[in-house]
């Protein structure tokens, strides 16, 4: 029998750490499942999944379909996976909230932290003002309502006093 090859079982250590990842953030799911399948099947291919991505029959094997196809692919060139890197860095406090911004979900908040390096809710103004968000992937929202939400937010809360409510 075959030794599983050595690319096989990274691409399969990652999808397999991205599904944990995932069920910890009570993602969907159907794609936690989707990410423990591709797992198992490549760690069980006895061809190199290389071999495989170069015949551009990636989507052939069960349980890979066009994203993960994709993901193998970026793997293979880059040596990793971007959506395992934003998966892997924990966020700050203040930038995880951003999530409740319109517009941005936790993965593109990930992105624009650990990629973009955007740090601060100034950095994400100015993100936002250069019209440079709207060509990060997985935006899809409004820029002058994002840029609304963040205007209000950094405006210093007015709270209402027991005795001074109206």
């Amino acid at each position: 029998m075959l030794s599983t090859p050595q690319r096989n079982q990274q691409v399969a250590d990652i999808f397999r750490s991205m599904a944990e990842r995932l069920s910890s953030q009570r993602a969907n799911p159907y794609r936690v499942r989707a990410y423990r399948k591709a797992a198992d099947t490549i760690e069980a291919l006895e061809e190199d999944i290389a071999a495989v991505a170069a015949r551009h029959t990636l989507e052939e094997i069960d349980g890979i379909g066009k994203d993960l196809a994709e993901k193998i692919e970026e793997f293979l060139r880059t040596g990793t996976i971007q959506a395992y890197e934003v998966l892997r860095t924990p966020l700050p406090d203040a930038v995880k909230a951003w999530t409740q911004l319109p517009g941005l979900s936790e993965s593109l908040v990930a992105y624009i932290y650990t990629r973009l390096h955007i740090t601060t809710l100034t950095d994400l103004e100015r993100l936002v003002r250069s019209h440079m968000l709207r060509t990060v992937p997985g935006f899809s929202g409004s820029e002058e309502r994002l840029l609304e939400a963040i205007l209000a937010s950094q405006q210093p809360s007015q709270i209402t006093k027991p005795g001074e409510a109206p």
